[in-house]
């Protein structure tokens, strides 16, 4: 599936923080799954088109990320965006998720289980930023180059040579087979965040309020998480080590199981999305609404 197929789903709901794009597939108990930086929705793509038949399946698009519209002042920090979560679920009138999150959708997440505990059915986290790994060490350097004004040339990059963003310096490590990732899919997680400057300083405004502070300010709600959570990890991932994956197991008491996918990176869900469906279906099946 493309990006224009993926998203002649897609819909629009306004939210005091902004006009959140959304894309939905299937029915039943809503599922909803949160990305992480420079991506947006489409990174779920082959879990909502192969499970919408034992959920109704939402991917957002973060704030400053996608095509949600927020205004010039609104905070995108990670934080906001757990806040945006909860006010997109009251605009669709759900009381509560099956909550998936990757990379800071996953931070982002865990903040919003500890300020909403009440809301989430169950939670699943893939490999994501964790406690004080908040932006993890491999991408300090991405994040010093944001903050010196280098992102809008960094992507113009990417977009003219696909190749810059299957990269060792770039995007490449996050893939288990950075050879594989189409130049559709680079367009599409890529291209919107230069259709204005305002997109632009958007992501930056999103990439620059990075800081450990905001997992750090949840850790002892975390820990009165009791909602039935997975924890799956990929085990090659150079951002969020196996380490992580066990720290969150060990903080959340409502953890009921921690797999490892070997040798994948942290986008799995993307690049081997028949192993992680049948554990996410195994997991909401085993913790089936009453």
């Amino acid at each position: 599936m493309n990006g224009k197929d993926f998203f002649s789903r897609q819909h629009k709901l306004d939210t005091p923080s902004g006009r959140i794009s959304y894309v939905e597939y299937g029915k039943g108990p809503v599922a909803l799954f949160v990305h992480g930086v420079l991506l947006n929705s489409y990174l779920w793509r082959h879990q909502l088109t192969r499970l919408g038949e034992v959920r109704r399946c939402i991917a957002v698009d973060l704030l400053a990320h996608g095509d949600t519209e927020v205004a010039a002042e609104q905070d995108v920090s990670v934080t906001a965006n757990a806040h945006a979560l909860a006010q997109f679920l009251d605009a669709l009138g759900v009381d509560k998720v099956d909550l998936v999150g990757n990379d800071s959708g996953g931070g982002i997440c865990q903040i919003f289980a500890a300020l909403y505990p009440q809301r989430i059915r169950t939670l699943v986290l893939t490999n994501c930023d964790t406690h004080d790994n908040w932006p993890p060490e491999p991408f300090k350097p991405f994040v010093s180059m944001v903050a010196a004004g280098g992102l809008s040339g960094t992507l113009q990059a990417m977009l003219a040579d696909k190749a810059i963003y299957r990269s060792p310096q770039a995007l490449g490590p996050a893939y288990e087979h950075p050879e594989a990732v189409s130049d559709d899919t680079i367009e599409t997680y890529l291209r919107p965040f230069l259709r204005s400057p305002e997109r632009l300083h958007d992501i930056e405004r999103f990439i620059n309020a990075f800081d450990n502070r905001h997992t750090i300010e949840i850790e002892d709600r975390l820990k009165r998480v009791q909602a039935p959570t997975l924890i799956a990890w990929a085990t090659d991932d150079i951002y969020f080590d196996v380490k992580w994956s066990h720290w969150l197991a060990d903080a959340i008491p409502g953890t009921q199981k921690r797999i490892e996918f070997d040798a994948a990176r942290i986008f799995f869900p993307e690049e081997r999305p028949d192993e992680f469906n049948r554990e996410l279906e195994a997991h909401w099946s085993a913790n089936a609404p009453a």
